[in-house]
Order: C-alpha cells, then structure tokens, then sequence
C-alpha cells in the first residue's frame, strides 16, 4: 500500500530542483509517446451518386490518411517505446538523487533497442487484445502492466514475460489506488487547460515524478515480500534437513 499524499509530496520536492530538466524530458515524451489522430470532414454531394473525379479525390484523401497512420504507428513503435523507456529511466534515476539527460539515449545504448521495442510491442499488444475482448479487462491489464517500462529501465536484460509478470504482482492489489492516484491529477490538468492549453505541459512533469515515486514504492515493497518468502522457503529447508 501507498499513501498518495506522499508520493506528490516526494516528487515536488524532486522537482525543485530538476523541474526545467523533467518539463524538457517530458515534453519529448508527449511528441513520441503517443500517436495522434485524424479526423476529415467531405461536403455532402448535391446527387446521390460521386463523379470519377470525386472518387479520386476520396481515395487520395484515404491514401495519404493511411500512409500517415502507418507513419505515426511506425513511429510511435521504433521511437517511442525506446523513448518511453528512457524517459522513465530519467524520472526514476531524477527520484534517486541522479539527474542527467543523458538517459534519455539510455534504451539506445549497448543492445538494449530492439529488446524493449519488442517487450513493451507485445505489452502493448496483449493490452489491446485484452481491449477488444471487452473494456474493462483492457482498462485492468493497462494498470497492471504500468510498471513495465520502469521494470525495463532497471532490467533491461529481463524477458518480457519475467518483466509482465513482475508489473502484475507489483499492481497486485494497488491497480485501484494507482487508478485514484491517476484521477487526484485531473485537476491540475483542467487548471492547466485553462490557459489555452498551454499549462498542461507544465503539470506533466509533476505527474511523470509522482509516477515514479510510485514504482520506486512499489518495487520495494516487491523486493521485501520475495525476500520475506525465500527466507521462510530457506527456513522450511534447514528444518526438514534438521528432521531427517
């Protein structure tokens, strides 16, 4: 279990002194992290059939529409995952005392590239296969393997099943509080939307901190309860050693 309040109250303190370091770092995130959408609007014909002319100019408009697409998702795929992974390297480092831009290079660093594009790739493709079942256990896996690219960040020779079942059993129990820490920031970013839009970019980072704090939280108490279970797993050993 984790107490909100301390998490943000972590973080802030963090930022006070790596904010504009954060807000940089997140701001490449928010152009790689996600792929945008498209949206088209065609005037209604004046017959009920199109002419040639108008077909081709559809199939032109759909063309382009799908080159870019496929662009967006290529891009977000081969850069933003790796980039995705660094950026939480930085937060997560930033949250332990060690602020350097440097690791936003560090998924392109010593073969690491092509294994977290293929583990957050299937990650992400699980989560979806889990969508289109049905929403909700969609929405349930999307928490439960939050913690994959921090885990990816400190792991970065771990297997991408070891790295999915880690996130599950560090959520295991928390996805709700996790899902209410996510909500406590709606405020912050309709307030940051008030000014055109503009002061979200700078609730991101508060965000991104508090995250990070979050895993650093989780991963700890991960390591206690396998700790606390190999030493009783040690225990049973000596003592059927002792029976015998």
């Amino acid at each position: 279990m984790f107490i909100r309040s301390d998490l943000k109250d972590r973080a802030k303190v963090i930022l006070r002194t790596s904010y504009w370091y954060a807000l940089l770092v997140s701001f490449i995130l928010s152009l790689f992290g996600s792929s945008g959408g498209w949206s088209s609007g065609f005037p209604k014909a004046e017959n009920s059939s199109f002419s040639n002319i108008d077909f081709r100019i559809l199939g032109f408009i759909l063309g382009l529409i799908t080159i870019a697409s496929l662009f967006a998702l290529l891009l977000r795929i081969f850069l933003g995952y790796p980039l995705e992974v660094s950026g939480r390297k930085f937060f997560v480092e930033n949250a332990r005392g060690k602020t350097d831009l440097n690791y936003l290079g560090y998924s392109f660093k010593e073969n690491r590239y092509l294994q977290f594009v293929k583990v957050m790739f299937l990650k992400n493709l699980f989560i979806l296969g889990w969508t289109l079942l049905f929403i909700i256990p969609g929405i349930i896996k999307t928490y439960a393997y939050r913690m994959v690219p921090y885990i990816l960040a400190d792991y970065p020779e771990m297997d991408y099943r070891e790295a999915l079942r880690m996130s599950n059993d560090m959520t295991m129990g928390v996805k709700l509080d996790i899902w209410v820490l996510d909500l406590s920031f709606i405020g912050w970013y309709l307030l940051g939307m008030l000014a055109c839009g503009i002061g979200v970019i700078f609730v991101v980072p508060y965000h991104e901190a508090t995250n990070a704090e979050l895993y650093i939280k989780l991963l700890d108490l991960y390591n206690k309860k396998n700790h606390n279970n190999v030493t009783e797993e040690d225990d049973d050993i000596v003592l059927d050693n002792q029976t015998f």
